[in-house]
């Protein structure tokens, strides 16, 4: 019987453990601190941005919100940074990603202290997933993957994982992190993308499939073995004017035709989507607790 992974319920138990952290550091005398800066006055980046300033502030949090006006120089954006590298009061420092087309986004994440890159995206951390060094920090999406699938008891130990996608964001960082050694790894990763040749054959061979591709709808049951497991980190908006809003969301999934053959699956949303924020908080708490053993 096909299982539905249930991403949001899944997130709302690890920010419990969140809460109790938090209270437990407050207790030793520190408060976690998250920085998040928006630049521009994109909508979505501005809905991301509040959901996560709510989330620590209902847990317990220290949250600071800096908003920049879109003309904000790269020279303005990387002084910014660095006030926040030098506050003792902030652990974590997330700049709201796309940012306006003027700032190098490479710049900015370099500008971060790595001790401080909560997104898991500085060279720094993104060598220490490599080399499975545990003081590092996970890019949130892979890391809440991966929670995922050990809390559904999904067992990556030899599993066959296909992950269609290739970016820093969540391809790459997601296979490095099922391919380590330990018990919730140990996979044998392939990794595809949109101009893969022989992609539904490849797929095909997957005990789990990971679709990050960005494109809706864009694997179907055709690309799906029976009774694998499916997640779906895809978020794409598509016009529906029966909706409200005039669309709706949709995964890199055809949701209805592939849940008929596969033993479980993220919808979208309520998947993987809920998972990328309680991990954010979680790696807060991390850089928190690492700050008092320097």
């Amino acid at each position: 019987m096909m299982k539905i992974i249930n991403g949001k319920s899944i997130s709302e138990n690890v920010l419990e453990e969140c809460r109790i952290d938090v209270e437990n550091l407050k207790e030793q005398g520190v408060k976690p601190g998250l920085a998040v800066v928006l630049v521009g006055n994109d909508p979505a980046s501005k809905a991301y941005v509040g959901s996560k300033v709510r989330t620590c502030i209902k847990l317990g949090l220290h949250s600071l919100k800096i908003e920049l006006p879109e003309s904000t120089s790269q020279e303005e954006l990387l002084k910014v940074i660095d006030q926040l590298n030098n506050d003792s009061e902030i652990h974590g420092i997330l700049v709201q990603s796309p940012p306006p087309n003027h700032i190098d986004e490479s710049a900015v994440v370099l500008a971060i202290d790595p001790a401080k890159d909560v997104d898991g995206f500085h060279p720094e951390n993104v060598a220490k997933l490599a080399l499975e060094d545990p003081s590092g920090f996970v890019p949130c999406t892979p890391l809440g993957c991966q929670r995922l699938l050990a809390e559904y008891s999904i067992d990556t130990n030899g599993a066959n994982v296909v992950i269609v996608g290739r970016s820093m964001i969540v391809g790459k960082p997601l296979a490095l992190l099922l391919m380590a050694k330990g018990p919730l790894g140990n996979a044998t990763v392939t990794v595809a993308h949109s101009r893969t040749k022989g992609l539904e054959k490849i797929c095909k061979e997957a005990d789990i499939l990971i679709a990050a591709v960005g494109r809706p709808k864009f694997l179907s049951r055709e690309h799906v073995k029976e009774g694998a497991v499916v997640i779906d980190v895809g978020i794409n908006r598509v016009d529906d004017n029966s909706s409200n809003k005039g669309y709706r969301l949709v995964g890199d999934v055809d949701f209805e035709g592939v849940a008929e053959i596969c033993s479980a699956i993220t919808p979208v949303p309520g998947g993987v989507g809920p998972m990328t924020i309680a991990m954010l908080i979680s790696n807060t708490i991390k850089a928190c607790r690492n700050s008092l053993s320097d």
